[in-house]
């Protein structure tokens, strides 16, 4: 079974972390783009100073990841410009940031986007906008280039993330039995991208059963087996296949063609899809504005953020759904969107680390390890000759529950975490020390929204997922789907956007 999937990405487990090692090269860093210190000021209920001025828009995005750009993207499209997007952070992208330094452009959080299907109909739509899709042909130079994958086990390498090597007879009829059942669902439709194009009540059941219980109902009780299946969980969803839906988890493995190409991907992963989107609508988008009010009035949305009150006809709400009930005046509690936190870093490395051998690859991933690996920013260079490059080091913290490790990433220092990363490292590239000259972390302790049991299918998700017939604020976030991957993002945006349009007037 030959799976090509992989996505956003990671943080974790204090068993690397132990005393550090003597090493002739400082390492420097720090930690990037912290802004958890805002969300405690909304989490806590902080009072604000009234707004000084007011700004009148008919449309108003809050929230400037994937969701928001593309909701703006769509507005622009279609005509639509009077209206104002609003980041909390420094830098519009969310999970698509990205960073730079002297070697290169390099991922934050999401590093590619697999090729999407036709059913994508709106994701296809923007990469013909940015000149990577014409005529059905993507440009080749966005594909990803090979070796694409390899996983280290046993001591040694192989091609591929799905263990290969020391397989038992046992092992692989399971590893079959699994593909023969994933191409089953897969056959039936309902598993789809975007997800509402097949979400169905069809296999509802499964949304009710973790992942891990279904692998058990089906016999698959081998070691390997389990590790991929967990590895797919971690890797999508910052979760173990115990705390997964199983729909959600079948999900991951049948909603795709096998043979797909690529994934498509940049030295700086989805930023470059964000940098495209920020040159089509960055006049429109406020960096530094935390949103910290919502309130419906008698002709529209009251927005507030800073030292303004934005005055609006409809608000997009791309922003994560769990801050609503802490933003939007009477918005009922939540229940069902759980978040995974992750920590993800960039190492810039003064030359390649030893490999065993093995040529390098643009995603590296370990057996066993709480982490979900690196990929190498300059995969994608044509450069023949490369010493110096930049590592984006992924790691879930999917052991414990959120709250728990969300509490870890705050009260562990960047040493710890530098540790913890170099640790892991070495067991495979025994002079990582000497080779790396900085290390920069980013915590995110609601990096992405949890398919957790029973939760994909709730009548509270999908109650924010259909606006009302008499809604002024349309929800966005790709946390509706309950599954965080770029198409999601994108589809939501999209979709909002289309409900703004419909509803203000006379542009459509």
């Amino acid at each position: 079974m030959k799976v090509g999937r992989r996505k956003f990405l990671g943080a974790g487990s204090a068993a690397l972390v132990g005393l550090s090692l003597k090493t002739d090269r400082p390492i420097a860093g720090s930690f990037v783009n912290d802004n958890f210190q805002m969300g405690h000021l909304l989490r806590d209920r902080t009072s604000f100073p009234p707004a000084k001025h007011v700004e009148k828009f008919p449309a108003v995005i809050v929230g400037g990841g994937i969701a928001g750009l593309s909701a703006a993207w769509r507005l622009r499209k279609r005509g639509f410009t009077d209206f104002v997007l609003l980041e909390m952070n420094g830098q519009a992208g969310g999970n698509a940031r990205w960073g730079e330094n002297e070697i290169t452009a390099y991922p934050w959080a999401a590093h590619y986007v697999p090729v999407p299907g036709v059913k994508a109909e709106f994701v296809r739509e923007l990469f013909e906008d940015l000149g990577i899709l014409k005529n059905g042909q993507w440009d080749e130079r966005v594909l990803c280039f090979a070796p694409q994958e390899r996983l280290f086990l046993y001591g040694r390498w192989q091609e591929g993330l799905e263990p290969a090597i020391g397989l038992t007879q046992k092992d692989r009829e399971q590893f079959q039995k699994l593909e023969d059942l994933f191409a089953k669902f897969r056959a039936t439709g309902e598993f789809t991208i975007p997800l509402e194009l097949g979400r169905s009540a069809k296999f509802q059941d499964l949304d009710h059963l973790s992942f891990s219980g279904w692998l058990q109902q089906q016999g698959c009780d081998s070691r390997l087996v389990n590790w991929y299946m967990n590895y797919a969980c971690r890797d999508d969803y910052g979760a173990l296949a115990k705390d997964t839906s199983a729909w959600a988890g079948i999900h991951y493995f049948s909603s795709r063609e096998i043979e797909e190409k690529g994934p498509l991907t940049w030295p700086e992963g989805n930023g470059w899809i964000t940098r495209r989107l920020l040159e089509r609508v960055g006049e429109k988008v406020r960096t530094n504005q935390m949103v910290y009010r919502i309130a419906e009035t008698q002709h529209g949305v009251s927005i507030f953020a800073g030292d303004t009150e934005f005055q609006a006809e409809f608000a997009i709400f791309a922003a994560p759904t769990f801050l609503a009930p802490y933003l939007i005046e009477n918005f009922p509690r939540l229940d069902d969107f759980v978040y995974s936190p992750w920590l993800t870093a960039n190492l810039t490395l003064e030359r390649i680390p030893d490999s065993r051998g093995a040529e390098p690859t643009w995603d590296t991933v370990f057996l066993d390890s709480p982490t979900l690996g690196y990929v190498d920013a300059m995969h994608q260079t044509l450069r023949t000759h490369i010493e110096r490059t930049v590592w984006t080091f992924y790691w879930a913290l999917a052991e414990g529950t959120p709250a728990q490790n969300r509490q870890l990433l705050l009260d562990k220092d960047w040493t710890y975490w530098k540790e913890a990363i170099l640790r892991d490292l070495e067991r495979v590239h025994s002079d990582i020390r000497q080779c790396v000259s900085r290390i920069d972390v980013m915590r995110m302790g609601h990096a992405m929204i949890r398919p957790a049991v029973g939760s994909v299918f709730s009548q509270e998700r999908l109650r924010f997922a259909q606006p009302r017939r008499e809604a002024r604020i349309f929800f966005a976030n790709s946390d509706l789907s309950a599954i965080s991957i770029f198409e999601e993002a994108q589809y939501r945006g999209v979709l909002a956007a289309q409900s703004a349009l419909d509803r203000l007037h006379g542009h459509r």
